[in-house]
């Protein structure tokens, strides 16, 4: 009697890969800075140091608080690729009784991944599924800028290629 049926054994299989975790350690500020002249102007903050350059009439400032870099950790599954959404722009604001409402925006925003020489916005988690990396811009400050604590929120986020 001929054979009427096969069977073939198939595997199978799957990739369960960790969901990411984003974890900010330092925020984003450029620090105290002096309206030097009426025209405005920027402050350039590098992703990778708190050396500020200025354009215009803006300058540095001796006073508290001082520039820092955002920082972030980065946590997920050892040795995938991965990429990083920073905003166009944010906007900070200040508020005050005599002036109103007073923005200045943040733009041009670069991300440097740990033990990177250049910035970037794809990186790879390490064998143990762990990256970091720090974030610059650019505040442009707009003529005759009212002085005053300034403050914004943005959002960054992290994805698997």
């Amino acid at each position: 009697m001929a054979q009427t049926s096969a069977t073939e054994t198939t595997d199978a299989g799957a990739v369960l890969i960790v969901a990411m975790t984003l974890t900010e350690t330092s925020p984003l500020h450029f620090g105290s800075n002096v309206l030097t002249s009426s025209a405005g102007g920027t402050v350039v903050l590098p992703s990778n140091s708190t050396t500020r350059t200025y354009t215009g009439g803006v300058a540095t400032s001796a006073a508290t608080p001082v520039a820092t870099n955002a920082a972030y950790d980065v946590t997920g599954t050892a040795l995938e690729t991965y990429a990083l959404t920073l905003p166009t722009s944010t906007t900070v604001t200040h508020t005050s009784v005599g002036t109103g409402v007073n923005t200045m925006t943040i733009t041009l925003m670069t991300a440097r991944f740990n033990g990177a020489s250049a910035d970037a916005v794809t990186s790879t988690l390490d064998a143990d599924g762990l990256d970091s990396f720090t974030l610059g811009g650019t505040l442009n400050v707009g003529a005759n800028q009212v002085g005053g604590v300034y403050a914004g929120t943005f959002d960054v986020t992290v994805d698997y290629n």
